[in-house]
């Protein structure tokens, strides 16, 4: 019954060993490849401890050619675990440096969308800086437009009131030009009036008598 149990488990071995000799997509990975290779170590190993035990119980002193064979498969087994822990540990640095890498990118990816949020920030508060000082600005050019239009009307009336002051004035000036150009006839008639009486009176006048002569001596 123990040498059919050793020839099923040396046929299902095979089939193992046949299986992890099989080359697949993830062996490409060298981690993959010698985690394979240590499975198909374990399964050859397995199989000829397995023979080694069939022989055994062809032999006279079966307990001690059996313990012979376990020990050295402890051994084996052992070496090949050994192998296991330092892939293992070896792909826990991997995945902890993945880990830390994929921290490191997340968090500059994180400083980047932070840094394009604040210049972005700071484009729009310049632009919005740029727009209040522009209204200033046209409000101001309105309200100095509004100024000169404002002094122009004030220059204009001005200029109106200066023209009807000097018209007024000319015209008042005229009009005292005139009477006094009135007075002068009137006052040069009056003087021909009483220039004209006096000749009359003269010529009407008769002549005085001429004086005597003076006496001879």
């Amino acid at each position: 019954m123990k040498q059919f149990f050793v020839a099923f488990s040396l046929a299902t071995l095979s089939m193992l060993a046949s299986a992890q000799t099989t080359p697949t997509v993830a062996q490409s990975d060298p981690r993959v490849t010698a985690r394979a290779k240590i499975s198909a170590e374990r399964v050859k190993l397995e199989a000829g401890f397995l023979a080694e035990d069939a022989a055994c119980y062809k032999k006279f002193f079966v307990n001690s050619c059996l313990a012979g064979v376990n020990s050295r498969r402890r051994e084996a087994m052992a070496d090949l675990r050994r192998q296991e822990i330092l892939l293992n540990d070896e792909e826990r640095k991997i995945r902890g440096a993945d880990q830390i890498r994929k921290t490191e990118e997340k968090s500059s990816l994180e400083n980047q969308q932070q840094e394009a949020d604040r210049r972005a920030k700071a484009l729009q508060d310049y632009q919005s800086k740029m727009d209040e000082e522009q209204k200033k600005r046209d409000e101001g050019a309105t309200a100095r437009s509004r100024e000169k239009s404002s002094s122009n009307a004030n220059t204009e009336r001005l200029k109106g009131q200066q023209e009807k002051i000097r018209a007024q004035t000319a015209k008042q000036a005229a009009a005292a030009e005139e009477a006094r150009k009135f007075n002068e006839r009137q006052s040069q008639a009056q003087e021909r009036r009483v220039q004209h009486e006096a000749d009359q009176l003269k010529q009407a006048k008769p002549p005085a008598k001429s004086l005597p002569l003076p006496l001879p001596e």
